[in-house]
């Protein structure tokens, strides 16, 4: 039915009452208000049991991994010593996702000792620095001045990383994972005790010397530990550059006439 009609059909009834007199709307039967039952209180509403509040625990201290790895580095006392202790670091989360641990290949007891960056995926799978590409490359490179990783005392050549586990995906070493791993690495080279550091690399320069800029670096002298250090091209970046391949010869000619 049509609404609209409900509606005046409504209209005219109310008003056929209006004319027969009604003024209020009023029951069939007399109610006594004043004889009503009181209405029921309104429910209060419900409220959680008061319990006591929790002491809050102080925050716990921030770990300070530079001064830790500092302490074990300066506690060991030979190169087995300092292998152990930074293979039982837990403080890198790089640790977590490596598959080896990288510490060093060669002898330590050669002349030349070379810093790289971090392992990659050849040097994680091997657990030896220097391996793929860039490290065929490396191998050349110093050769052709004399020096060998598979040679034991002067005509040697000694690898290490400042990061003995590889960053995922190869990524850039961060400089907290810099830090935290630089007392190693000091202490390597103070136990190794070569005549020449090598830097290879912006992150290797960053993490010893506390600056970048492999291009300006490059073939002047700097000192680690009281030790004459060349920065130099990563093998990596000749790999991308072989242009480059003519500074990296200087380098090498510049570490063959300093070895005497």
């Amino acid at each position: 039915m049509d609404e609209s009609l409900e509606y005046w059909d409504a209209v005219a009834a109310l008003d056929w009452q209006v004319e027969l007199g009604a003024d209020e709307a009023i029951l069939d039967v007399p109610v006594d208000r004043f004889d009503l039952p009181a209405p029921a209180p309104k429910p209060k509403p419900a409220t959680a049991p008061v319990t006591q509040a929790a002491p809050v625990q102080p925050a716990a201290p921030a770990v300070d991994t530079v001064a830790i790895s500092k302490q074990l580095a300066e506690s060991a006392g030979s190169m087995e010593v300092l292998r152990a202790a930074l293979e039982g670091f837990e403080h890198c989360e790089l640790k977590r996702g490596a598959r080896n641990f990288v510490f060093s290949d060669g002898h330590s007891s050669a002349r030349v000792m070379v810093v790289g960056e971090a392992p990659g995926r050849d040097e994680d799978q091997q657990g030896k620095p220097f391996v793929g590409r860039a490290g065929q490359l490396l191998d050349k490179m110093f050769a052709a001045i004399g020096l060998d990783r598979q040679v034991d005392g002067a005509g040697g050549l000694y690898i290490t990383n400042m990061l003995p586990w590889r960053p995922p995906q190869n990524r850039d070493p961060k400089p907290e994972e810099l830090a935290m791993m630089q007392p190693f690495t000091r202490r390597h080279i103070e136990l190794a005790n070569p005549d020449v550091v090598v830097l290879m690399g912006n992150h290797a320069c960053s993490g010893l010397l506390g600056r970048r800029g492999i291009t300006r670096m490059r073939g002047n002298w700097e000192d680690v530990l009281g030790k004459p250090a060349m920065p130099m091209f990563h093998p990596a970046y000749l790999l991308r550059n072989p242009a480059a391949k003519r500074e990296a010869w200087a380098d090498l000619l510049e570490i063959k006439a300093r070895l005497g």
